[in-house]
């Protein structure tokens, strides 16, 4: 039997629980933070304005009467109705009798306008011979010509009154809705009164009183912003009126909207730029974060760690803040997570 000597078996007994001391208090790899970034940009920023505007239908008419008549049907108010349609129908039973008597007189007129021409034939194949008077021929001749333009009157008569008759039936000139009525069902329409209010809401647009200062910046296509409830979209505008109202010191501009934006009438707020701008630095308003003595953006650099740059917040548009500070464009920026974050810390970027 071996017999180990005491000074060996307590080296052993001492150095084990040192060496599992010591891995246990080996701390464990920290975890990259998540974060969602977005990329500094530069562009052209400018002040802007928000100036109040209406929502308007760029066909909306009182559709009046050619003729004149008792109404027997007009559409209901909601009614939605296509381009040609039947808005309102009139009454034509007299128009429609008097079409026939102007038939019946363009049929005689044509009857006298055949025989007299039969006759000024007979006439003409016996001229040759001295059968006949040079005065009884010219009479026939100006008889031959009064039937053609007796024929002529009556046939424009009747094609006036199958007009008249197709003027009763009161059509849409553009696809859209009634949303009022002026007259109703048994009421006698005099020729010219409106009938109903057709109003198209497939082609929107936003009619705006502008200040004159801001004029010069404002052209036909440009590219502007619109906000309706808080909700911020960009629109385009159509158009520019280039006359200004020396009582208000306003112009009017309109701007295109998407169909179904909002209904007709609706207030909504359009951003005119104040100048014609300066290229800044720009980052999403959410890259920022505020403290009591200083602002500060966080950079992700090409080792996926954070960086904490110091900036100085300017001009705002809409979600992006000029910014100036050792920042470039291109560098990514935290958006979701920056106040948590240290300096030097590991970060991993996720959509969104």
């Amino acid at each position: 039997m071996k017999v180990f000597p005491l000074c060996l078996l307590l080296t052993v007994m001492v150095a084990a629980p040192t060496t599992l001391t010591t891995a246990a208090e080996t701390p464990p790899a920290a975890r990259a933070a998540a974060v969602s970034v977005a990329e500094a940009t530069s562009m052209k920023l400018a002040p802007t304005r928000w100036v109040p505007g209406s929502v308007v239908s760029r066909d909306d008419a009182r559709i009046a009467g050619v003729a004149a008549g008792r109404v027997i049907e007009i559409a209901e108010v909601g009614s939605v109705v296509k381009k040609g349609e039947r808005l309102a129908k009139l009454d034509d039973v007299s128009l429609r009798l008097r079409l026939e008597q102007a038939r019946a007189t363009a049929g005689r007129a044509k009857a006298q306008r055949d025989l007299a021409q039969t006759q000024m034939s007979r006439l003409d194949k016996l001229a040759p011979g001295n059968a006949v008077a040079q005065t009884q021929l010219d009479e026939a001749r100006a008889t031959l010509e009064g039937a053609i333009q007796e024929l002529a009157r009556t046939d424009a008569e009747r094609r006036g009154i199958e007009h008249d008759i197709a003027e009763t039936d009161i059509r849409a000139p553009f696809s859209g809705v009634v949303s009022e009525r002026f007259v109703q069902r048994g009421e006698y329409l005099q020729t010219g009164a409106a009938v109903a209010h057709l109003v198209d809401t497939g082609r929107l647009e936003a009619r705006v009183q502008a200040p004159l200062a801001l004029a010069p910046q404002v052209k036909a296509g440009q590219e502007i912003q619109v906000r309706l409830h808080g909700a911020i979209q960009p629109v385009t505008v159509r158009a520019v009126v280039p006359v200004g109202d020396e009582r208000s010191r306003q112009f009017e501009l309109r701007v295109s909207l998407p169909e179904d934006f909002a209904l007709v009438g609706t207030a909504v707020e359009v951003a005119l730029p104040e100048g014609a701008g300066a290229t800044a630095l720009t980052v999403p308003r959410d890259a920022l974060v505020l403290r009591e003595a200083h602002t500060y953006v966080v950079r992700v650099k090409a080792d996926n760690t954070a960086e904490q740059v110091e900036v100085r917040a300017g001009a705002a548009r809409d979600t992006l803040v000029e910014v100036t500070g050792e920042l470039s464009a291109g560098d990514k920026v935290v958006v979701r997570g920056a106040e948590r974050l240290s300096p030097g810390q590991a970060v991993r970027v996720v959509e969104g």
